[in-house]
């Protein structure tokens, strides 16, 4: 049987697991509170200060860059690289929106106070993934970000689902707002767009990516009935300041049925009488616990987590702290078996580094290019999918690559925007134990031990036990 982990281990564990990574300061706040009490406190983020975070994020810049630079953070789109320059500069403005987005999203990563609410706002981001590139969606991530994920990404499963449904930006990344009944007229919406029907984007995602998985039980009759479901629900003023709306004209009033559940509600009670079913079905409670008991333990989740995180979705009601604290308390999670085996995504790499070294940081482009070098250009996977959340899809020899130039950088104060304050050796020696106590592997403590002065950090930040948490 492996031994338990320590006191220091379970601190440095449970911060690499609900927070963005230890630092100091808040290794000191754990030891104070306990692993419980600063637990109980993460769960209730609207009982922490967090002004000082939220005025740096109110008084963020947008960055004048050259186009080369904007390219590299985030990718043109097809039109701008067939017409040119002259194009590309005509679209840089909704560009800068989602790049003060990127900016706001790792400025909080690292310095928010509020952090397992911030790493939840990053898991349902990409559970309920919108890609900020296509269209309108250039302009709507903005209150996708403020208004749908960022209220409900502690509360109640069922809200958080009914929000997305709703959002414009959801709306339009899937073409919902574009899903009319067969009988209902055709009607122009906009310059060169007419409704032709019924679309089932939305209905199959709901169903596969949001709620019951793609093992979930549900048939293709199921998806066209949730279409169906959900005609009607569009937007008003799609290309300017885009608005959910019911348009009862184009709704489908006929009979449905969905998982085996009539659906008698009629108008847009339909669609809201699907969330309640989908959010309350068992294969949904099954579904969002494999995902949360993967991103909190391990990438192949135990089993009888899985079903008792399942269990904890279905008495409260899809409640997610309750579902959280159920996953955290567990045995499970400071078993020796899953401690320092999840391998971190680009952001959280990026983060955890700047929260280690306590680095003075103003997000800048070179620190924006480097997450989409590792792989993560936040706001940017195209997939509904989202980015991922196992080892397998961060650890390729490019992508590893670009971590150790970024720690090579940052040690040596070459990342514009992030200063860090003290490279002595001794320093460095604390921060190994912040990274792994009592855990390091001879192959690093062997580099740490032979390397000179300037380079143990550097050293440090790339070493295999960093780039886990």
């Amino acid at each position: 049987m492996s031994a338990p982990l320590s006191d220091e281990q379970k601190t440095i564990h449970l911060l690499n697991r609900i927070s963005f990574g230890p630092s100091p300061k808040e290794v000191q706040r754990v030891n104070r509170l306990g692993l419980r009490g600063y637990l109980n406190e993460q769960l209730a983020p609207e009982a922490i200060p967090d002004s000082a975070v939220e005025e740096k994020v109110a008084h963020l810049k947008t960055m004048r860059m050259n186009n080369r630079e904007l390219f590299e953070i985030y990718p043109p789109p097809k039109i701008a690289k067939e017409a040119g320059m002259a194009m590309a500069n005509s679209m840089n403005a909704p560009r800068f929106i989602i790049i003060e987005l990127q900016q706001a999203r790792l400025l909080r990563a690292v310095d928010s106070e509020r952090q397992l609410y911030e790493l939840m706002v990053d898991f349902w981001s990409n559970h309920f993934n919108v890609f900020a590139a296509k269209g309108a969606d250039r302009w709507l991530m903005t209150s996708y970000d403020r208004d749908t994920i960022r209220p409900h990404a502690l509360g109640k499963f069922r809200d958080l689902l009914l929000a997305t449904a709703q959002s414009a930006a959801m709306l339009f990344y899937l073409d919902n707002w574009l899903s009319v009944s067969p009988s209902a007229p055709v009607a122009r919406v906009a310059a060169n767009v007419r409704r032709r029907g019924i679309n089932e984007n939305y209905a199959r995602e709901v169903m596969e990516l949001h709620t019951l998985g793609v093992d979930g039980g549900y048939s293709q009759e199921d998806v066209r009935e949730v279409a169906r479901c959900f005609t009607g629900w569009t937007l008003r003023r799609p290309r300017g300041d885009a608005e959910f709306y019911f348009n009862s004209r184009l709704h489908d009033q006929g009979a449905k049925t969905v998982l085996g559940t009539r659906i008698t509600a009629g108008g847009m009670e339909d669609g809201i009488q699907v969330i309640d079913l989908l959010a309350r079905h068992p294969a949904t409670a099954k579904f969002i616990a494999t995902k949360l008991v993967r991103r909190f333990v391990a990438d192949n989740p135990p089993p009888a987590l899985v079903d008792r995180a399942a269990d904890a979705f279905r008495r409260s009601d899809g409640d997610i702290r309750v579902v959280l604290q159920t996953i955290v308390e567990a045995p499970e999670f400071f078993s020796r078996e899953v401690y320092q085996a999840k391998i971190k995504k680009p952001i959280e790499y990026v983060a955890s580094a700047l929260r280690l070294t306590e680095a003075e940081i103003k997000v800048t482009p070179q620190l924006l290019r480097y997450l989409a070098r590792m792989g993560e250009p936040l706001f940017l996977s195209q997939p509904p999918t989202g980015y991922p959340d196992v080892g397998s899809s961060w650890i390729s020899s490019d992508m590893l690559l670009t971590r150790m130039n970024f720690a090579t950088d940052l040690a040596a104060n070459r990342v514009d925007g992030a200063r860090v304050q003290s490279r002595d050796p001794d320093n460095v020696q604390a921060l190994a134990r912040l990274v792994a106590p009592d855990s390091l592997s001879q192959t690093t403590q062997s580099a740490l031990a032979e390397s000179a002065a300037s380079e143990k950090l550097a050293l440090l930040l790339a070493a295999p036990e960093f780039q886990r948490r």
